[in-house]
């Protein structure tokens, strides 16, 4: 009979072998990862930590110190410029490889090797149709013209190298350990991927409005889509001063005797498919004031950079030294050099421009192979790019893109969003394709003199598209929106062009010597926060999403401040009034029947009028604001745009506004789905009503508390995947 607790005991070890071995779902493989010799209590740091380490690496060319403050942030002093990038690259895999490794997989679609989720495919598929691949293989090409910038990623890339070949099963970041996989060797490419990223993130699809505009159209006159989605706010104070000269275009771009027929009439037969609902997109600020406006008699430049706040953190602190650069500053872990920062005799930070650069035109295929498309009056070939993607199970997904003379072609049936309707093909247009060779910006940037120097690395921007503030010791400041934009006619991409011929292609580019840029104007600094760059009077097209209030915010502190100290900068900084609120809620007040109130009601109104229109995070009248804002803009847009059966893009807070301020009889004021022609009174108290009822169910869970209310969180990268 002891046969059977044998049998048992060896079936109970092989299922607990087989099931500790295995991952599930989510779950790690728990033998491995609870391993005490190779799991995750390997991760664990001690307490105090002695960080004292001495390495050699046989491609460094001289001595290297790295320093470690109090906060860890490392301090790299090289004898050698290469060595100092080969370091770089060394410590931002020794703390963020994981990371590093999960971004350039995101970038060129490769997530569904690693993550079995099924969501995953389309995301990875979006990646590969996006061209991002493409476009780092073009940034690539353009970085080899150039030997020093070739030399700095090649010492970059080694050193994250050398990093990964030390690692052993034990030593592995714990992402890895907890997903069951193991880091590749890096390339240049995943660094030139990181760029793209970066671009598709900053000057992507979420400011491209082509696609929903073109559904929108439809339906709305050319007078309503400029009445909703003006060019230019009423109180927007642009980057470059009001009142600046331009000069006359050195170029123009001629628009298609077509355009009135075929491209701005409101087609209704037109179906581009239902895209992926735009994200309401966040913000940077920047600035810098002059000695004449300071205490100290020296300028001072600060930065607010307002990208994604994750875990890992997308910024890396560190200081680079050589015998041509002592620079320090924020670092992206993925590619060498200070994004954003200072050295011995400038300063230099970034906003995102929010300029629209990528367009889509319509493709005619000969036939659902895809290989031929009409351009020009004959059929031409596309290039195919035979993309395979791996998933975690074992199965691999493969797909032809065409590329066309515009670029790869996203959307056509067999990637449309899950909209069966869709027979049109959609090829992008996107200035992240075209060669260019970013790295030259903060390569020339971490090591300039002057302003002559900052002109000459803005050469190499193409995208994203950045604000960039500039601080001089020797009393400069100055402020210019550079990447590549695009020559077009009034009007060109704002929808979905004909792509038959070159009727519609983009005409060239704005020369650098006209793109928005002034050097120490009268009124004592500059300052930018995601809004238009230029007024009316600049003379070249330049579509975007722009974001006006806290530009106004920022004109307004900065025109008021003098004898300004570092001190003072920080509380500018820190600053959480909102001029639009202030604007808008004496405008919602007088709109506001109160007499058609009860008095639970009345006691939300009441907190509204006694705020100081400071966002604090422990405050309710945001809360309370935001309630009624997001009511009232139901009110309004809620009836026109149910035509739309799409993806819609509606008019921002601040066009809502502008327009209610301007004509208390806005045309959109009426709901046209009733008989009645409502007034803004009724709409502005009836939008009140809704909100203070579902306000009075939120403030039994959270009290109305704004950061409760708006839900700020820090969260990791696996986030999506592990929950």
């Amino acid at each position: 009979m002891r046969i059977v607790p044998f049998i048992i005991s060896t079936v109970v070890t092989v299922a607990l072998v087989f099931a500790l071995n295995k991952r599930w779902g989510t779950i790690p493989a728990l033998g491995k990862f609870l391993s005490p010799q190779t799991g995750f209590w390997q991760n664990a740091e001690a307490n105090g930590e002695d960080m004292t380490e001495d390495f050699a690496f046989g491609q460094l060319k001289g001595k290297v110190n790295v320093y470690l403050d109090e906060r860890l942030v490392p301090h790299v002093f090289a004898e050698k410029e290469e060595d100092a990038y080969f370091v770089q690259g060394f410590l931002h895999a020794k703390y963020r490889l994981w990371q590093m490794d999960f971004n350039s997989r995101a970038a060129s679609g490769r997530l569904s090797e690693i993550l079995d989720n099924p969501a995953l495919l389309n995301y990875d598929r979006l990646q590969r149709r996006s061209g991002m691949v493409f476009a780092a293989e073009n940034m690539l090409t353009e970085i080899k013209k150039d030997a020093f910038s070739q030399g700095v990623l090649d010492a970059y890339t080694a050193g994250i190298n050398a990093y990964i070949s030390s690692l052993t099963e034990s030593t592995l970041p714990l992402e890895f350990k907890l997903l069951g996989y193991k880091p590749e060797a890096w390339t240049n490419l995943k660094s030139a991927l990181f760029v793209k990223l970066m671009a598709a993130d900053l000057a992507g699809m979420n400011y491209a409005r082509d696609i929903p505009f073109t559904n929108q159209k439809s339906f709305f006159s050319q007078e309503e889509m400029k009445l909703l989605f003006p060019a230019i706010s009423d109180s927007s104070q642009p980057i470059i001063p009001t009142g600046t000269l331009f000069t006359a275009p050195t170029v123009t771009a001629v628009k298609p005797a077509t355009a009135d027929s075929l491209y701005f009439n409101n087609d209704s037969t037109l179906n581009p498919p239902a895209t992926p609902k735009v994200t309401d997109i966040t913000g940077s600020n920047n600035w810098a004031v002059s000695g004449s406006k300071t205490a100290s008699g020296a300028p001072i430049l600060c930065n607010d950079p307002h990208l994604r706040l994750t875990l890992p953190s997308i910024w890396f602190e560190m200081q680079l030294t050589t015998p041509t650069m002592n620079v320090y500053g924020a670092t992206f872990a993925s590619i060498p050099g200070v994004v954003i920062g200072f050295n011995d005799n400038v300063a230099f930070g970034v906003t995102n421009a929010g300029r629209d650069v990528m367009d889509y035109y319509r493709i005619k295929f000969k036939d659902d192979s895809r290989r031929e498309y009409w351009y020009n009056g004959v059929w031409k070939p596309a290039q195919i790019r035979k993309e395979e993607i791996k998933k975690a199970d074992g199965s691999v997904f493969k797909e032809d893109v065409a590329y066309t003379v515009f670029g790869p072609v996203l959307y056509d049936k067999t990637f449309n969003n899950g909209d069966s309707t869709i027979n049109e093909s959609l090829a992008m247009r996107w200035t992240a394709h075209d060669p260019s060779n970013e790295l030259l910006v903060w390569i020339k940037l971490d090591r300039a003199k002057n302003h002559a120097d900052y002109l000459d690395a803005m050469t190499h921007m193409a995208a994203p598209a950045q604000n960039f503030v500039f601080a001089a010791k020797n009393g400069d400041i100055a402020i210019g929106q550079f990447g590549k934009y695009p020559l077009r006619w009034e009007g060109q991409g704002l929808y979905v062009m004909p792509g038959e011929d070159t009727s519609y292609a983009w005409q060239g580019w704005i020369p650098q010597a006209d793109v928005p840029h002034v050097l120490n104007p009268v009124q004592g600094f500059v300052q930018s926060a995601n809004q238009r760059a230029a007024d009316s009077t600049y003379p070249y097209f330049i579509p975007g999403d722009y974001i006006a209030p806290r530009g106004i915010s920022l004109q307004q502190h900065l025109t008021q401040m003098q004898n300004i100290t570092v001190d003072d900068m920080k509380r500018l900084q820190n600053d959480v009034y909102s001029p639009l609120a202030a604007t808008a809620i004496p405008l919602l007040l007088q709109h506001t029947d109160e007499a058609y109130l009860n008095s639970s009601e009345l006691k939300y109104l009441n907190q509204l009028k006694t705020w100081d229109f400071n966002v604090s995070a422990d405050a309710t009248a945001p809360t309370i604001y935001q309630a009624w804002y997001d009511s009232l803009e139901k009110q309004i847009w809620n009836d026109e745009f149910a035509r739309v059966k799409k993806t819609v893009a509606w008019p921002d807070e601040q066009t809502l506004f502008e327009s209610l301020k301007k004509d208390s009889f806005f045309r959109f004021i009426d709901n046209v789905k009733t008989s009645e022609t409502e007034t803004l009174n009724q709409q502005v108290t009836t939008a009140f009503k809704l909100a203070a009822a579902g306000l009075a169910e939120e403030e039994k869970t959270n009290g109305l508390v704004w950061w409760t209310h708006k839900g700020s969180s820090i969260l990791h990268l696996l986030r999506e995947s592990l929950l």
